[in-house]
């Protein structure tokens, strides 16, 4: 099982989704890896995903391409004077996936981040052909966010294997009670894709539903 991981925008939680599935996936005997091929500024979301597959991967395996300036990578290349080759990525992202049975390559950003001229996450998602995970907030605006991403995902020709609505690492009675609710109308109105809540209770459990592999 290899999936792609996006976000309905940037600092959703997709690193954390990501370092937690692929801890799961070897607490279950999986044989199993993550990858972050692209990252402007810091390294710090490489570097967490190394320490969830207990360095599997040296950093350059699992972050290929580093740009240091914090901005979208189309503006962090330019500033650095490099074009992205991205047949050369994902003939890299394809190596090293070849090694283990289950993979999540996360991507950048949210899903119409553009990395070169006409050519956007949603167009890299297309080339590795990987079924997508969606992860999103649970807080306002949520549902609108989500919708349109779904929506992009089906259009582009892939299949959206479910969504993930990342709790965060803020927590209160009023903060619960609209995830839930947004979950509950997610289910609703995208009867068709399972639905995660990663809050944490289900990542102390660590028991992955069927659609993330789990038995």
């Amino acid at each position: 099982m290899h999936l792609f991981i996006t976000g309905t925008d940037t600092g959703v939680g997709k690193t954390h989704f990501t370092a937690w599935l692929v801890r799961a996936w070897r607490r279950a005997g999986l044989d199993a890896a993550a990858l972050k091929p692209l990252a402007t500024g810091d390294r710090e979301d490489a570097l967490a995903l190394q320490r969830a597959m207990d360095a599997r991967l040296t950093l350059d395996e699992i972050n290929p391409l580093h740009f240091r300036e914090p901005a979208p990578p189309l503006v962090a290349a330019e500033l650095e004077n490099r074009a992205i080759d991205f047949p050369k990525l994902n003939a890299s992202i394809r190596e090293t996936a070849a090694r283990f049975t289950h993979v999540a390559v996360e991507g950048v950003g949210g899903w119409r981040v553009p990395l070169a001229k006409n050519y956007e996450v949603r167009e890299w998602a297309r080339e590795l052909a990987l079924p997508v995970v969606v992860v999103a907030r649970g807080t306002l605006g949520t549902l609108n966010h989500t919708l349109l991403t779904v929506e992009s995902i089906s259009a582009a020709g892939l299949t959206c294997a479910g969504l993930v609505v990342n709790a965060g690492p803020e927590t209160s009675p009023d903060l619960d009670l609209v995830r839930r609710r947004n979950v509950a109308l997610l289910r609703d109105l995208l009867p068709a894709l399972p639905v995660l809540e990663l809050d944490r209770r289900v990542e102390a459990a660590g028991r992955l539903p069927a659609w993330l592999g789990g038995k």
